[in-house]
């Protein structure tokens, strides 16, 4: 039996000296990735902030006077801040909605776009000391009755912001039903018309674009908050450098200037000189299956959505069809200016036209709007599916059918149609899967659908990988019966081999 060797005293100190070095040289390496952070912005010489243009005036936008120019206070601010840091400002244009998770991925050094600091924000990100203080407007028409408070909506449609604060304080309000938009002006255009009953948004953005408008009233303030700059927490060097930067911008009174000049000066700027910045407080975040009756009920809003959009396409594409192939001159013309319109121009586009555009004469609600667009954009593409019918159906047959008596239109039905729709068949089986994913796009007309519910699910988690995962088994599971279904059509329907 071999003798068993204990480890000498000075082995055991060496040990644990090379753990201490370990341990030394791990922390010393994780400062220096902190440190990285500022010594990288220095190199560059420039600080790069994320903001969303959509978000409009005050806050950034493209000054009018130059369109090679971004106005707004937060420009202001960025300019103030990078002045001080010894570099100059560089703007990053980003979705609002993703301000946060394109922060995290390190597409910018900070995020400074009227980021509203809450709970689930302070537990993915660090913050500077608050640079602005705001409280929750409620608006509505003027001819409302009495309203003063979230507690006299029960019921009603209130629109905000995906995202906000406004949007927590509408989700604790009983019987609220909550209405999202990405821009900041179509949320009063939808109060105007009627689609909704009241707006809660931001003091800032509720002067600018609510209450201006004649038909439209403030109901009171409903809470209160603070913007501030967002850093990852990985990099306090960083955070200490951009929050030392805004304290002497707020010390030496130039924010104030800045405020003032954008008339945004209120009592409530004032409390903010001796803020410090938030500290981190943990947010639970449910586990995605948590929302999985959410996402079904959105899959349910996407399957029905997708059916009525296509039956208006099919009927639709079937008249367009026939009328470009034997309508006269002028109808035929017409139909193909139809055509040509609608396949030519995003189907995005089309939704914000039919939605808001029309709203003085046509005032439809999101879900009809959604479907009514849809329908109306693919019936373009199904007539060209059924024109190409048409045309493989050989004229011989219609020529039979007319000297057996049968008029045009009863040669038509009884003997081109059938054929060249068993022809266009599988196509069609297609174009529905494509339109079973291009019905996402109805989100911004606030149609909360699949991938809509997916976005606001990856903002309470807090992670983007499971809601997204799921989002795409949901519509797996939608397309790929379809997409089976097209195949067996196609082969079922292919002409037999000579």
């Amino acid at each position: 039996m071999l003798p068993i060797r204990r480890p000498s005293a000075k082995a055991g100190a060496l040990g644990w000296l090379r753990g201490i070095v370990l341990v030394a040289v791990m922390a010393a390496a994780g400062r220096a990735a902190a440190d990285d952070a500022l010594a990288r912005l220095h190199a560059r010489g420039t600080l790069r902030w994320g903001g969303d243009m959509q978000g409009g005036e005050p806050y950034v936008f493209q000054d009018p006077r130059d369109r090679r120019r971004l106005a707004g206070f937060e420009v202001e601010i960025a300019e103030g801040l990078a002045r001080r840091l010894g570099v100059r400002a560089e703007f990053a244009q980003n979705d609002w909605q993703t301000l946060i998770p394109s922060l995290e991925r390190g597409d910018f050094d900070v995020a400074l776009n009227g980021i509203e600091v809450t709970p689930a924000r302070r537990a993915r990100v660090a913050f500077t000391r608050p640079y602005y203080g705001f409280a929750e407007t409620l608006v509505v028409r003027r001819d409302e009755g009495p309203v003063h408070g979230l507690g006299d909506l029960r019921g009603a449609r209130v629109g905000t912001l995906e995202g906000s604060l406004a949007l927590d304080l509408l989700r604790a309000a009983p019987g609220v039903e909550v209405v999202l938009y990405e821009g900041v002006e179509e949320p009063y255009l939808d109060l105007e018309r009627g689609r909704l009953r009241a707006v809660l948004l931001d003091n800032i953005i509720a002067a600018r674009y609510g209450l201006p408008r004649a038909t439209l009233r403030a109901a009171g303030t409903v809470g209160e908050g603070v913007y501030a700059i967002a850093v990852r927490p990985s990099e306090p060097e960083l955070l200490g450098a951009v929050d030392g930067a805004l304290a002497a911008l707020m010390g030496d009174g130039e924010l104030r200037r800045i405020l003032e000049r954008w008339e945004l000066w209120d009592a409530r700027q004032a409390t903010l000189a001796g803020a410090a910045a938030p500290s981190a407080e943990a947010a639970a975040a449910a586990g995605t299956l948590a929302y999985l009756p959410l996402f079904l009920r959105g899959a349910g809003f996407t399957v029905v959505i997708s059916v009525l959009a296509m039956a208006i396409a099919i009927a639709g594409g079937l008249v367009l069809s026939v009328a470009r192939r034997y309508g006269g001159p002028v109808v035929a013309a017409a139909a193909g200016v139809y055509v040509e319109l609608f396949r030519g121009t995003p189907v995005l586009l089309q939704l914000y036209v039919l939605y808001y555009g029309l709203a003085p004469l046509l005032t439809l609600d999101a879900f009809t709007a959604a479907v009514v667009g849809l329908g109306l954009n693919y019936a373009a593409y199904e007539s060209e599916l059924y024109r190409a019918g048409l045309e493989a159906v050989p004229a011989g047959q219609s020529e039979a059918a007319l000297a057996l008596g049968m008029s045009r239109w009863l040669a038509l039905r009884r003997i081109v149609l059938p054929q060249a729709l068993r022809v266009a068949l599988p196509g069609v089986a297609n174009d529905f899967i494509a339109l079973l994913k291009d019905s996402s796009l109805v989100s911004v007309i606030t149609v909360v659908e699949l991938t809509k519910q997916m976005t606001i699910t990856a903002v309470d988690v807090r992670g983007w990988l499971g809601p997204g995962l799921l989002c795409a088994a949901l519509y797996l599971a939608m397309s790929y019966p379809l997409g089976r279904l097209a195949r067996r059509l196609e082969q079922r329907l292919a002409p037999a081999p000579a």
